[in-house]
């Protein structure tokens, strides 16, 4: 593998965090103001947030919107974050990826880890949390502490300590005949 910065080489989308964790105030600050600086088509930032610790209401609302299979585990996160973006807004979803990949890494950097979900009930939540027109709910990031991987459910054990697995190079970069449009 290149030399990566250990930011990007060690960060990693657990299922098993610390149920006993709790993401402190200055850290929560920090995810945010990290997603806040994400480059922004026109600097629109069409993104906004919600933030739930575990155990508060904001928690207990995004939490009951996920599928079944991942409350099982998102449950003993320390937070869980709502990704939103502004419909109508250009490059909404390519600007809302760069704020929670801002945010991710910046979690890296606290020791923290974040997983992120999609499959989620984003009717439900624009619901539960009563958010303004236009406000369109399409990420839900798990934050927290990493926990004991045999805490989780049998069938999760699998991919929690399995090897991290991504695609060759040679299958992400994209050739015209012999020439490679990246190196």
């Amino acid at each position: 593998m290149v030399d990566l910065t250990p930011l990007l080489a060690f960060r990693w989308s657990p299922r098993s965090f610390d149920p006993t964790a709790e993401l402190a105030a200055d850290h929560a600050s920090a995810l945010i103001e990290a997603a806040r600086w994400a480059p922004s088509a026109g600097n629109v930032q069409p993104w906004r947030f919600a933030l739930g610790h575990r155990d508060d209401e904001m928690f207990k609302r995004i939490l009951v919107n996920l599928p079944e299979p991942d409350q099982r585990w998102a449950q003993r996160a320390s937070a869980l974050l709502l990704g939103t973006h502004l419909t109508g807004a250009a490059g909404h979803l390519y600007d809302l990826g760069q704020a929670i990949a801002h945010l991710t890494v910046q979690a890296t950097a606290l020791g923290l880890h974040v997983r992120q979900l999609r499959g989620l009930d984003r009717a439900g939540l624009a619901a539960d949390l009563d958010l303004p027109d236009g406000v369109r709910p399409h990420v839900v990031v798990a934050v927290g502490q990493l926990g004991d991987p045999l805490s989780l459910p049998a069938d999760l054990l699998g991919s929690e300590t399995g090897l991290r697995r991504r695609l060759p190079l040679a299958e992400i970069v994209l050739t015209s005949g012999n020439a490679k449009y990246v190196s």
